[in-house]
């Protein structure tokens, strides 16, 4: 089984080859291909990856190259973890639209729009040659913004799944304060990529008990905590939203205390540099502690879990991705993506079905679903009136003038990605 990670290069990466050797009954895989234009930290990477499985004894073999056709030939999965226009990109995408008083962040308002905009259009290229050189291949997306890549994928024909380790962070999450085994809690995960909620916490299957009632009565304050809202809030809501609702229920809180403080990036940036540090070593042979703080936290599981299943060789036979709509959400297109409990195996991803949604959720699915469409054509097809357009349908915008003002930002701090500007 070959294996390709197109961002190889990424200090995500030891993330993902870790549960590579831990997992490697479930995904036995014979070749790993490590693909990334940025050779210094392909050497790294690669050095520390190949250490890792000699560790832990996997007798998988690990290559490095910058060749993209090259990498991707004979792949049975391609999984895409690219950043186009790296750290510097993100740390404007979280700084120009506090500008206007909207918040700043890679996924969501203006800032997710500019990193869309910059990066369908690689992976869309990308896609291409992977089809070309491995037709039957599947391509796992991790790339952000997932549901709009993914959305942009299947549109074009692709074999593509969308993975996020929002719904599988929370899952281990909930075992631990339950005392359970993670495989015991089945989520009733609903929503779009970033854009979720835990309508129902079962223990042992779709059919167990739903716990979440008691999760909130008993554990309510450390989940609010580790949102970061206000445990009022979850009790009159009565679900679990994901950590990102915190820029859609708090918005100007959010915006004044990005203003006070280093944007994400910058830190990310410094522990970017430490870390690559770190992989330097050739006495290291493990990921380090300070991955955790990265980001992407259980991504290495589901990656794991997601590729297994599409493969045919293991994995959960249901699992959170982001796969078209398909009359799941009725009130959305049937080719929206959406993020929802699906049953995975070789001919890719069947959603479940999801019991009605109150509005107070379906109103917001509804609304960024059309900002996504928006998005998307502007991605495709560029020119400012398809920025201002969608950038006016965002709910966390939606003033002509915010939408005027930020669409001149995004255009001039990305110019050099837009191949129409």
């Amino acid at each position: 089984m070959k294996l390709a990670v197109v961002g190889g290069g990424s200090t995500y990466t030891p993330e993902l080859i870790d549960g590579f050797a831990r997992m490697c009954a479930t995904l036995p895989i014979t070749e790993l291909v490590l693909i990334d234009p940025d050779a210094h930290r392909l050497e790294l990477v690669g050095g520390l990856a190949r250490r890792i499985f000699a560790r832990q004894a996997h007798p998988g073999r690990i290559t490095t190259t910058a060749d993209l056709d090259a990498g991707v030939d004979g792949a049975d999965a391609v999984l895409l973890q690219l950043r186009v226009g790296g750290q510097a990109a993100r740390e404007q995408d979280e700084t120009w639209p506090l500008e206007c008083g909207c918040v700043g962040q890679e996924t969501t308002g203006a800032g997710g729009l500019a990193k869309a905009l910059r990066t369908v259009p690689v992976v869309l290229d990308i896609a291409e040659r992977v089809r070309r050189a491995s037709p039957d291949a599947w391509i796992i997306d991790f790339t952000n913004p997932v549901g709009i890549v993914t959305r942009a994928l299947l549109a074009a024909g692709h074999k593509a799944v969308g993975l996020c380790n929002v719904a599988i962070g929370l899952q281990r999450k909930f075992a631990k304060l339950l005392d359970v085994r993670p495989a015991d809690v089945h989520l009733e995960h609903v929503g779009l990529n970033h854009l979720t909620w835990e309508t129902g916490v079962r223990i042992g299957g779709p059919d167990g008990a739903d716990v979440l009632p008691k999760l909130l009565a008993e554990h309510g304050e450390t989940v609010a905590a580790d949102l970061r809202l206000p445990r009022a809030l979850l009790d009159r809501l009565g679900v679990i939203p994901s950590y990102y609702l915190r820029y859609f229920y708090a918005h100007d809180e959010v915006v004044a205390e990005l203003r006070t403080k280093p944007s994400r990036a910058a830190e990310v940036a410094a522990m970017e540099k430490r870390l690559l540090e770190m992989y330097a070593d050739p006495a290291l042979d493990e990921k380090p502690e300070l991955l955790a703080k990265r980001g992407g936290a259980f991504y290495s599981e589901a990656a794991v879990d997601l590729a297994a299943a599409l493969l045919g060789g293991g994995g959960s036979p249901v699992q959170v991705v982001n796969t078209l709509n398909r009359g799941t959400l009725p009130f959305l297109p049937d080719d929206a993506v959406v993020e929802v409990q699906a049953r995975v195996g070789r001919e890719g991803a069947a959603p479940l079905p999801v019991a009605p949604l109150d509005p107070l959720y379906a109103g917001l699915i509804a609304n960024v679903t059309a900002y996504e469409d928006l998005a998307l054509r502007a991605a495709l097809h560029g020119g400012r009136e398809r920025v201002f357009a969608a950038l006016l349908a965002h709910p966390l915008i939606g003033q002509y003038a915010y939408a005027d003002r930020l669409t001149d930002r995004l255009i001039a701090h990305n110019r050099e990605h837009l191949t129409w500007a």
